[in-house]
C-alpha cells in the first residue's frame, strides 16, 4: 500500500503530463523546448518556416543524390580507362614494329639468286614469321584488303582500276598492309577499288 507521499507524487506527476498535453493541444505549431531546471520554453514555428525548411532538405537531397551520381559516372570512366589501357598497352610499340614488318615482307619478296643468298632468306622467313605470330599473341591482325569489298573504315583507297570480271567497289590490288590492334585501326590498308 502507498504512502500519502508517494499518492502526492504520482497525482503530481499525472497533473503535470495533463498540463503538458494541453499546452501541446493549445497550439500544433508551438515546441517545447524542456531546460535542465524542467523551465518549458515555447517557441513558435510558422508554417512558412516548416516549408521553406522542407524545401531546403529538399535541396540537399538533389545536391546529394547528383553528386553521388557524379561519383558513380567517375568510377565508372576509370575503371573503362584502366580497361581500355590494359586492352591497348601495346599499341605505341605495335605501331612502331609496323613498318619493321613492311621491310620484312619487301625483303622476302627479293628473289634469291645463290645458294647463300636463299639460305640468307629462309632464315629472315624464320624470323618474319616469328614477328608476326609474336605480334598476334599481342592482337595484331592484318586486314584483309584483296578481292573484298571495299570499306573505307579498313581500307584507303588511293588508285581506281576497270576490272570487267569484277563488280565495282572490289578491291583489287592491296598496296600496302593494314593492321588492327583488338578492335582498333592502327593503320589502313592503301588498295586499288575497282570502278
Amino acid at each position: 500500500m502507498k504512502n500519502n507521499e508517494e499518492e502526492f507524487d504520482d497525482v503530481l506527476v499525472t497533473e503535470q503530463d495533463e498540463n503538458n498535453k494541453e499546452a501541446i493541444d493549445e497550439n500544433e505549431n508551438d515546441v517545447e523546448v524542456v531546460n535542465e531546471n524542467e523551465e518549458v520554453e515555447i517557441l513558435e514555428v510558422e508554417p512558412d518556416e516548416i516549408e521553406q525548411l522542407k524545401e531546403q532538405i529538399e535541396e540537399e537531397k538533389n545536391k546529394y543524390l547528383r553528386l553521388l551520381a557524379d561519383y558513380d559516372n567517375y568510377k565508372r570512366r576509370a575503371t573503362l580507362d584502366k580497361e581500355a589501357l590494359r586492352k591497348y598497352q601495346s599499341q605505341n610499340v605495335l605501331t612502331n614494329l609496323i613498318p619493321v614488318l613492311d621491310n620484312f615482307s619487301r625483303a622476302i619478296a627479293v628473289e634469291a639468286k645463290s645458294d647463300e643468298a636463299r639460305s640468307m632468306m629462309e632464315g629472315m622467313d624464320m624470323i618474319y614469321r616469328s614477328l608476326v605470330d609474336a605480334l598476334k599473341s599481342e592482337g595484331l591482325v592484318e586486314i584483309a584488303a584483296l578481292d573484298k569489298e571495299f570499306d573505307p573504315n579498313y581500307h584507303q583507297a588511293i588508285m581506281t582500276g576497270n576490272d570487267e570480271d569484277k563488280p565495282s567497289g572490289i578491291v583489287l590490288e592491296e598496296l600496302q598492309k593494314g593492321y588492327i590492334l583488338k578492335d582498333r585501326v592502327l593503320r589502313p590498308s592503301m588498295v586499288k577499288v575497282n570502278e
